[in-house]
């Protein structure tokens, strides 16, 4: 049988009320800063692209402004291509892979796409280094109609005009070796439930949607992520995290029925990835690189077969 991991806070198999989540508040600290990390950086590209504030978060005594970077000549005609990172706000290189790829490689799609990324969607959590946001509610659990999460909620109204034409949607994200040692258990405490130890995946991996797979499309990322940094195999029993692996470095969730980003459109393509920083095989530099690698091969593939 397994046993609850100690955590804390809380009283195991009791899930968290009111208490406990003000007592998991009181122990998180700010680390670094959005508005030096992401914010300027979008700042520098306003001279080539228009910038949206699509929402406020006020998490007293901090106020954030939500922001995306759109192509600036936006045409009815052209398919819509879809960024986002910093869903979870501590995954770092989601958020610095989609401000790299506009720093450097979005003025290549220029009057052929109509683009859009976010690159911070949870910056409260961004600035703490955490997977939830202030309420311990995770916004990659929360992208349904009355989100719990103001973070999850602000992105379905910024997409909400012209989501039904979106071709493409690749959502970055990372996992870490604090996946295992502090948010699973978190997580296993808040609902009350046993926590069941999991491996984390040694290298890059792919979220396909399992109600519309493509295949080909998630083996296209792959193969030019390959290029960067190293793909997660399966493990023992040909799983990555409790999934089967379809295809080398693949997995399949029901995007849309778990309230993830990956599912807020209808779009053909579709992909959430994941990469480990803590590898010895890798640097943060290369996860870097790694995202936005893959963001420019699924572009390139969803223009190819549009």
């Amino acid at each position: 049988m397994t046993t609850p991991a100690p955590y804390p806070i809380g009283t195991a198999g009791v899930p968290w009320g009111s208490a406990e989540v003000a007592a998991w508040l009181t122990k998180q600290t700010r680390h670094r800063s959005y508005e030096k990390d992401v914010l300027s950086v979008v700042d520098a590209l306003r001279s080539h692209f228009d910038v949206v504030e699509y929402g406020r978060l006020d998490y007293a005594p901090n106020s954030y402004p939500l922001v995306a970077i759109k192509s600036r000549q936006w045409r009815d005609d052209l398919p819509c291509m879809l960024v986002t990172g910093g869903v979870h706000g501590y995954e770092t290189s989601g958020v610095h892979g989609a401000l790299r790829f506009a720093q450097q490689h979005a003025s290549d799609y220029a009057g052929r796409i109509n683009l859009v990324v976010a690159p911070c969607i949870s910056p409260w959590a961004y600035e703490r280094i955490h997977r939830w946001n202030p309420h311990a509610v995770d916004p990659n659990r929360s992208f349904r109609e009355g989100s719990p999460a103001q973070e999850s909620a602000a992105l379905l109204r910024l997409v909400a005009d012209w989501r039904d034409r979106v071709l493409m949607h690749i959502d970055l994200h990372e996992t870490t070796d604090t996946d295992e040692s502090e948010f699973r258990p978190a997580l296993a405490a808040r609902d009350g439930v046993a926590y069941e130890p999991d491996e984390v995946p040694d290298g890059f991996y792919l979220v396909d949607d399992s109600e519309k797979p493509q295949p080909a499309f998630q083996q296209a990322v792959i193969a030019a992520v390959a290029k960067v940094t190293h793909i997660a195999p399966a493990d023992r029993n040909g799983q990555i995290i409790g999934s089967p692996v379809v295809a080398p470095g693949v997995i399949e969730y029901p995007l849309r029925k778990l309230g993830l980003c990956a599912g807020i459109t209808p779009a053909r393509y579709t992909t959430t990835t994941e990469v480990y920083p803590d590898s010895p095989k890798t640097s943060p530099e290369q996860c870097i690189a790694a995202q936005v690698a893959a963001v420019c091969a699924a572009i390139d593939f969803a223009l190819a077969h549009a």
